[in-house]
């Protein structure tokens, strides 16, 4: 007997339960076909969602387009995912910069050392491998700072804030269900049921919603979380930039000293070669503090200085280390006196400052008019 009055109120309450289940569909079926009452969540909650979907969904785009700045290579990202979910370490390999720069220190011993293309390849490697580590630790640095936060969001309060709305939905459909039967209850001991059950279901929702609330109030906090992680990518990314930009400088300047020693040992015009490797006018662009000049007005000026057998002011560019006793130290922004010697390398001018002489790459100065 005991064992038959325990199936029956499971059976009792696995009915009842299937009962309200079907109601709650109902109820959502017919809201949705404008045939039924809903209750209408209020503005602040509803503000609160809205502000909770558009976090969401910019954080998401954000954090894959800083995947694809930081890694551009979709088979590395697709591959390092994978580790990321075996929950194992990703074998490292050499990054673009760091590979550009292997291939040129191994041609630069192909060609020798001793060589002034092969000089000059082997310091161009050694400077894009500095780049490729310099990338790393950007990479590594986003990662931790700003990209984890931002998944954590994702993975983790988002799916919280979710889980409740959809429990917050639930209720409500049950609400909204008890109300509609409560409508059509007739007898009087049916409408005491459901009057009850629209209590009982309305307390339910408030405190749903109130939890759903708190959660979503928090959304403040993840942007002034989100802030300061933007803070630390910028001063992450003009860390990399600058020493880029230091390390590319310290090689233009490395490079300087380059075309008459080409000239030497290639027995062959240096005109191309020096444009392409030391042309102010590449560096002058990554700083508004070093004046821009193109190779036609060099070329001009030159040109004309030599013709004119006369001297020229001329500005310089950006500073310059003698690299022996016949070239002539430079200082950014100082304007000296210059002058062709017949005879003399294509690519250099004699520089006077008072009583200093000595030679100076052109590529170093703006003339003056």
């Amino acid at each position: 007997t005991n064992i038959s009055d325990c199936f029956k109120f499971v059976l009792e309450n696995y009915f009842y339960e299937l009962n309200i289940f079907n109601l709650t569909i109902l109820q959502f079926t017919e809201e949705k076909l404008g045939q039924a009452e809903k209750t209408e969540l209020d503005a602040h909650l509803e503000n609160l969602l809205s502000k909770a979907e558009c976090t969401k969904l910019w954080t998401e785009k954000i954090m894959k387009q800083t995947e694809v700045l930081l890694q551009p290579n979709p088979n590395a990202r697709i591959e390092e995912f994978v580790y990321e979910k075996l929950d194992r370490k990703a074998p490292s390999r050499m990054n673009n910069p760091e590979l550009l720069g292997q291939y040129m220190i191994d041609a630069g011993n192909e060609f020798g050392p001793g060589t002034a293309y092969g000089n000059a390849l082997i310091k161009c490697g050694e400077t894009q491998k500095r780049i490729g580590a310099a990338d790393r630790e950007l990479i590594q640095t986003s990662a931790i700072n700003f990209l984890t936060p931002l998944r954590n969001f994702i993975e983790g309060d988002y799916k919280t804030i979710t889980k409740e709305r959809k429990l917050l939905q639930n209720k409500r459909l049950d609400l909204d269900a008890a109300k509609t039967r409560l409508k059509k209850a007739k007898v009087a001991e049916a409408r005491a049921a459901s009057e009850q059950e629209v209590r009982i279901t309305q307390s339910e929702f408030d405190r749903q919603a109130e939890i759903t609330r708190l959660l979503l109030e928090g959304i403040s906090s993840t942007h002034a979380h989100h802030l300061r992680c933007l803070n630390d990518f910028v001063e992450a990314q003009m860390t990399y930039y600058a020493q880029c930009y230091q390390y590319m400088l310290d090689l233009q300047k490395q490079l300087g000293s380059f075309p008459s020693t080409f000239l030497s040992n290639n027995n062959q015009s240096s005109t191309t070669p020096v444009q392409s490797v030391s042309s102010p006018s590449v560096l002058a662009s990554a700083s508004a503090s070093l004046p821009s000049v193109s190779n036609s007005m060099v070329t001009s000026g030159l040109s004309e200085l030599k013709s004119s057998s006369g001297s020229r002011k001329a500005r310089v560019l950006y500073d310059y280390d003698a690299a022996n006793s016949s070239e002539l130290s430079l200082l950014a922004d100082e304007v000296i006196t210059v002058y062709s010697i017949p005879g003399m390398d294509s690519d250099w001018l004699m520089g006077e400052r008072g009583s200093q002489k000595g030679k100076v790459p052109i590529t170093y100065l703006e003339l003056l008019n």
